[in-house]
């Protein structure tokens, strides 16, 4: 292993022209490739998306049941898995060095895990679409795949655990020796958050799926499959988890950057953040309502008392990044009534829009439908429809993907040092994906309401659904279709500007359009605003998002109680 500097200084090293932050040349590197590598598993999973989608419209049904179920493993692969968790990598690599001012710990670690990672995506990628893996992303036994890909996914979980490593090792050495001050940056913390989850997904992963390749090659008695679906579990809610951090310390960070957002309370913040660590695994219980493997004790405390503990962190973050944004719009002199901060936020930067889209759409959508359909009782009406994907799409991809595009908006100019072109497409592009996530969210939600199931090919099969289902179903094919659009408009923008766009290497970026300071108004002091943290407008939207919830969740008691009607 190379000689570790503790210096972020010399001819490894940069200064950033926009942020000031020092940037490590070997963490930029390895960024980069990590960057690349997630959009091109991101356009993968993107096709078989759209594909699925015009399949589950009736009208269309445009893949037979063959390539259904392959495309739908090959998609839940590369898109909750590939994509997600090589973006990860490269936050975490960007967190450790830039934020804590300290060179990364090991270019040749950093080589080991990109190429295990690479490795073990293309050889998985290979087996789903050979026809050898049509088990779905989670796989259960006794559905058998072949032995390549259990192997492709563990390589693929070895390599991530490896970056992980990097990770770790890099902020010991920031943290020894002082490197960033007395207390860690926030969103470095977020990332030392999500790398802690993704310690405990990924021995899961190792735990379930490490027997089952042994099973696999004939080598070892197959295991139980109820045991293989609660451990999995753990890895497969568990890594959306690491999403979740990851996706809340890149909100923290937009905020700041495009509109000087202030954090109100650096140590509720923190304190949230822990919380994702003690509880989030609770959640996974989720998945496990309906079967017979474990008790209904175990079931009722994990999913009505211990989860919340979790829901409590992602309400807080849902709370204080808001706040901190209308608290650094009101020092700026945008303090006209409960709103003139929200108005004059740079709705026109595809970094902002993205983030509070994202923000949005994970709360009011992804959280509400989460804590409601993760309640025992409710769950029983609710499990294995298509009630669950309009979840979780809400959650993965209407809020870390989107916030994960919006932060390439900074990565490429800042890192890649090129800037995009064609800018008023790229400022429609948040709009467009979020439009298209917001329908196929609604449309799968308002399907499963009426019982279409989950992953089937044909609903008609059956004969027992009407005009409303397949209503909703082609405005989850029409959201598709919209959402593949948004999609490819960032990824034929991003591929653009990295190869052939303007570069500004020596200088800062172009702004995407930064609120400005105005003259101040109105009776309230702005250093008052920035002591005291006052937010009525975010208080405001918190109570709409509680009263959202509210309606919604006893909406759900009241269709539970018509279906058990007790006399």
């Amino acid at each position: 292993m190379a000689t570790i500097s503790t210096e972020m200084s010399g001819p490894n090293t940069r200064e950033c022209k926009t942020t000031g932050l020092p940037v490590c040349l070997d963490a930029q590197f390895f960024i980069r490739a990590n960057a690349v590598m997630a959009v091109v598993f991101l356009l993968l999973g993107g096709i078989a998306a759209v594909s699925i989608a015009l399949t589950r419209w009736p009208a269309v049904h445009l893949l037979d049941a063959e390539w259904f179920y392959r495309l739908l493993t090959f998609h839940g692969i590369n898109m909750l898995i590939f994509w997600i968790l090589f973006m990860e990598i490269g936050i975490l690599y960007f967190a450790c060095t830039s934020l804590l001012k300290t060179p990364l710990f090991s270019r040749s670690v950093a080589w080991g895990s990109f190429g295990l990672m690479v490795l073990g995506s293309v050889m998985t990628d290979y087996i789903i679409l050979s026809g050898e893996a049509d088990v779905m992303m989670t796989s259960y036994l006794p559905l058998l795949a072949h032995p390549l890909f259990y192997l492709g996914i563990i390589l693929f979980a070895v390599g991530a655990l490896i970056g992980v490593f990097n990770f770790f090792a890099t902020v010991f050495v920031a943290w020894k020796g002082k490197r960033y001050g007395e207390t860690m940056p926030l969103v470095a913390f977020g990332a030392l958050t999500a790398a802690i989850i993704a310690v405990v997904a990924l021995l899961h992963g190792a735990i379930a799926l490490v027997p089952t390749f042994t099973f696999a090659m004939g080598w070892t008695a197959e295991p139980d499959a109820m045991w293989y679906r609660l451990i999995w579990w753990g890895l497969g809610h568990q890594s959306q988890q690491v999403n979740v951090a990851a996706m809340v310390s890149v909100w923290y960070l937009l905020s700041y950057w495009t509109c000087g957002a202030k954090v109100i309370n650096e140590t509720v913040s923190r304190g949230a953040f822990v919380l994702y660590i003690l509880f989030i695994n609770i959640a996974s219980a989720h998945h496990l309502l309906v079967d017979p493997g474990v008790g209904a004790s175990w079931k009722i405390w994990n999913t009505s008392y211990a989860m919340y503990l979790a829901v409590l962190a992602s309400l807080i973050h849902g709370f204080t990044i808001p706040a901190g944004m209308e608290v650094g719009m009101r020092i700026k002199g945008y303090t006209k009534g409960l709103f003139n901060w929200l108005w004059n936020a740079p709705w026109r930067n595809p970094g902002f829009s993205a983030f509070f889209l994202s923000l949005v759409i994970f709360g009011f959508i992804g959280g509400i439908t989460g804590v409601t359909l993760g309640t025992q009782q409710i769950n029983i009406t609710a499990h294995n429809t298509l009630r669950i994907p309009g979840h979780f799409h809400a959650t993965v991809v209407g809020g870390t993907s989107l916030a994960f595009m919006g932060l390439t908006y900074y990565v490429v100019p800042l890192l890649f040092q090129r800037e995009y072109s064609f800018r008023w497409l790229a400022r429609i592009q948040p709009y467009v994906f979020a439009g298209g996530i917001v329908m196929m969210s609604l449309g799968m939600s308002f399907a499963g309401s009426d019982g279409v199931a989950r992953r089937t090919w044909d609903i008609d099969a059956a004969g027992v659904y009407g005009a409303t289902s397949h209503l909703m179903l082609a405005v989850l094919g029409i959201g598709g279709v919209l959402a593949f659009t948004g999609l490819m408009i960032y990824v034929l923008l991003t591929v653009y500007a990295v190869f052939l766009g303007k570069s500004n290497e020596g200088s800062a970026m172009e702004d995407w359009g930064t609120p400005r300071d105005i003259v101040h108004v109105g009776d309230v002091d702005p250093e008052k605003i920035g002591k005291d943290g006052n937010a009525p407008g975010t208080m405001v939207l918190v109570m709409v998002l509680l009263l959202s919830f509210v309606v919604y969740y006893f909406a759900n008691w009241k269709a539970l109680a018509d279906l058990w009607f007790v006399r």
